[in-house]
């Protein structure tokens, strides 16, 4: 197979962000196809003993074996990479996966690791529960605070672990001040971007070492397959994420990473409009409830930073309503267009409860220490009409008593 942009990367580096996503990481097979190439296959086949055995020596470059590498995810992985402007990207099952991978691939029993109090409710049980089973130390902090971060670190801290935004509370953590102290003490930044993309926001930009996604959200952006990814420098990728994926195996099937593949050429054209409507659809929604957690209004505390680090706001932003779990089930089910589901980065506009959704399995007491009450809502704005969104949110606010 020949690679047609991969082993020219002076070439690609020059082209700007939208032409990556577009071209960035296309290989071509001898029938000289336009669109990427989908490879169903688990294995390769060899000419000869000699070529199995000197690739399997890492002697020779080529496809052993689809655990390792798939010519359809490779083309992903060195499109994510070109658009996070990283050195060296592999894909993962899942965003869980690539956040499972990403932790665990450079943690051992007597580390620890700071983690931020406001996430994703499987990210806080990756620190909550799985890693101290191992013997991983964990603090939790407000990522919001900058001295608790460089208050939490012990001699054996080897990560920082963080999302900003975060989901569903909106914080935003300074990215360049918690990556510059970590570099400063040897610690390994790992920055979860899945509610912006790379479209909107690039951590490795303000010093990240590692950022990981769920490309689930917006990279496929319409609600098709499940995908991962970590970005890294290539010593990273290759020394430490590669032997624990490999021999783990939380691999991306070829089909989804084509998926994810047509998904990134239409990604800055969806991030961008959608962050057009959540800004309007978030202006409209401010005017009506009590509480509004959107990063690019000048409510939200941390406005400033935001726009320091964000080229727009995002499709996603949180409510909180005075009437608890009542009335916040009562928004949902009065919504007519908006969809009550627990995705994000979609097209569609979805929304949803997170104390009995994302993050249920955090329990009333993990809920409030996060700063999830039980009236608060999160919603995905999508590329439908904003003035029909904020029809239907008119509606449902007024069928909800507000």
């Amino acid at each position: 197979m020949k690679r047609t942009t991969g082993q020219d990367r002076t070439k690609t580096q020059h082209w700007r962000p939208a032409t990556r996503a577009v071209r960035g990481g296309t290989w071509r097979s001898e029938m000289g196809e336009t669109s990427e190439a989908l490879f169903l296959t688990s294995g390769f086949s060899y000419d000869d003993a000699a070529t199995v055995a000197a690739r399997f020596a890492g002697e020779e470059e080529g496809m052993t074996y689809s655990r390792l590498q798939n010519p359809t995810v490779a083309m992903l992985e060195e499109r994510i990479a070109l658009l996070e402007g990283a050195e060296a990207c592999r894909t993962q099952a899942s965003g869980m996966a690539a956040m499972t991978a990403a932790l665990l691939c450079q943690l051992s029993a007597g580390d620890h690791m700071v983690t931020a109090r406001a996430a994703f409710g499987s990210c806080r049980w990756l620190g909550d529960h799985l890693l101290p089973r191992f013997g991983v130390e964990v603090t939790t902090i407000d990522a919001r605070d900058n001295a608790a971060w460089e208050a939490a670190i012990r001699p054996n801290t080897k990560v920082f672990f963080f999302e900003s935004p975060a989901n569903p509370t909106m914080d935003i953590a300074d990215i360049e001040f918690i990556c510059g102290l970590a570099r400063a003490h040897g610690i390994t930044s790992v920055v979860d971007n899945a509610f912006c993309s790379p479209a909107l926001q690039r951590p490795m930009e303000f010093g990240a070492d590692v950022v990981a996604y769920s490309a689930t959200k917006l990279m496929d952006g319409q609600g098709r397959v499940l995908a991962g990814a970590v970005c890294g420098t290539e010593e990273f990728i290759n020394d430490k994420l590669l032997p624990f994926q490999r021999n783990t195996g939380p691999n991306l099937s070829p089909f989804n990473a084509w998926v994810v593949l047509k998904g990134l050429e239409t990604l800055d054209l969806r991030a961008r409009r959608q962050s057009e409507n959540a800004l309007k659809v978030g202006r409209f929604v401010e005017s009506r409830v009590p509480t509004i957690l959107h990063p690019w209004l000048e409510s939200h505390p941390q406005h400033a930073l935001a726009h320091k680090q964000m080229d727009a706001c995002g499709p996603i932003f949180s409510m909180v309503l005075d009437g608890g779990r009542a009335q916040a089930h009562a928004v949902l089910d009065a919504l007519e267009l908006i969809d009550i589901s627990n995705n994000i980065g979609d097209s569609r506009s979805l929304m949803c409860h997170p104390a009995s959704s994302t993050h249920h399995n955090m329990g009333p007491d993990g809920r409030e220490a996060m700063g999830i009450g039980e009236g608060m809502l999160r919603l995905n704005v999508g590329l439908e009409d904003a003035d029909d969104l904020i029809e239907d949110l008119d509606q449902a606010f007024t069928k909800a008593g507000l």
